[in-house]
């Protein structure tokens, strides 16, 4: 068997301006890989780096022939463990690029096989949570209107960003827009540890589900600090890249929140829930801003999952790429009519 292997930087506009405590995009830089065998069937991923993790897409497009070379010598899509070791001989860091061709070869392979990739991994699609719908930060009366728009939608689990002086004020004006939606909140390392115990008291007051980072990754024992403390449970996402750093939260988080972009590949992001779930904690997959070239891949490990921040995609003007069905916020992996992760060209 032979593959043939590409990739493209494509720039994705966002719906509206995307603001979190450490900055605003309006576009997502996403580079999409595609991997075909000799009978012409070709599986799909796709990259969206963070420079927070040291990625970026020049990054991406640096290392990409390396990697996809590495597909090519392995020449087998169903080698998924040999592929996975190949790209991490090519290079340990660059997880988003490694994770595009990860994506990519599982995509191609369930797709051989004629079924969608939930069902090679034997999950069943029922157990799927609702994924949330993100309201990044913005002016009080702008982050209402974004709130209630999706609720109009139809969307009911709502992740609000923190990370202001205005935080209070942000959440009440969420709860009056959406006051029967269950809310979580992200600050994206922003507090510090006295400054999220404190707020958690009063996001509890407002039936919010639990916090994400609040602290720095850099502060572990400021994440215990709110851990022992928080009226809330706690997330851990900047802090959990990997499978190997579960053992460290295990006793600073009540949630393991990992990212595909963050894991590297699909696999290793298998391994991070099966670390998690030996450690005590519920876990949760959150995602970049992405194309379903990569969002259909995160929504094959729903029913791992308890929760699901799987929006990347919803939050985008146009994607070149159609998924999973994530309308209300409902992952419907069972109406899922394609083999693979479901990703395809809009125009297909």
């Amino acid at each position: 068997m032979s593959l043939e292997t590409e990739f493209e930087r494509v720039s994705l506009p966002l719906e509206n301006s995307f603001t979190i405590s450490r900055g605003t995009q309006t576009a997502a830089e996403n580079v999409i890989v595609r991997v075909t065998d000799d009978a012409g069937m070709t599986g799909i991923g796709g990259a969206a780096p963070s420079a927070h993790y040291g990625e970026t897409a020049d990054t991406v497009a640096a290392v990409m022939p390396a990697l996809l070379d590495a597909v090519e010598r392995v020449g087998d899509p169903h080698a998924l463990h040999a592929i996975e070791a190949e790209l991490k001989g090519v290079v340990n860091g660059n997880p988003a690029a490694r994770c595009a061709v990860s994506i990519a070869v599982h995509d191609l392979a369930a797709k051989r096989l004629g079924v969608p990739l939930y069902r090679l991994w034997g999950l069943d699609p029922g157990d799927a949570p609702k994924t949330s719908f993100t309201i990044g930060l913005d002016e009080t009366e702008r982050v209402r209107e974004k709130a209630a728009d999706a609720v109009e939608a139809g969307y009911d689990v709502l992740k609000v960003k923190l990370g202001t002086d205005r935080d209070r004020e942000l959440i009440d004006a969420v709860r009056e827009a959406a006051p029967d939606a269950r809310l979580r909140v992200d600050a994206n390392e922003a507090w510090t540890p006295k400054e999220a115990v404190a707020k958690s008291a009063w996001l509890a007051d407002r039936d919010v589900e639990f916090v994400e980072q609040p602290v720095p990754a850099e502060n572990p024992e400021g994440l215990r600090y709110v851990y022992e403390r928080s009226a809330l449970p706690i997330a851990a996402d900047e802090s959990c890249v990997a499978a190997a750093d579960v053992p460290a939260i295990a006793d600073r988080c009540d949630i393991a929140n990992l990212k595909l972009m963050k894991t590297g590949s699909l696999s290793e992001a298998r391994r991070l829930i099966a670390a998690a779930r030996s450690h005590g904690l519920e876990v949760m997959c959150g995602c970049m801003i992405e194309s379903n070239a990569s969002i259909a891949a995160a929504a094959q490990l729903a029913p791992l999952l308890d929760y699901a921040d799987v929006d990347g995609s919803l939050l985008l003007a146009e994607d070149p790429y159609e998924g999973v069905d994530l309308a209300d916020g409902r992952i419907r992996l069972a109406e899922q009519d394609r083999a693979g992760t479901g990703a395809h060209r809009t125009s297909e």
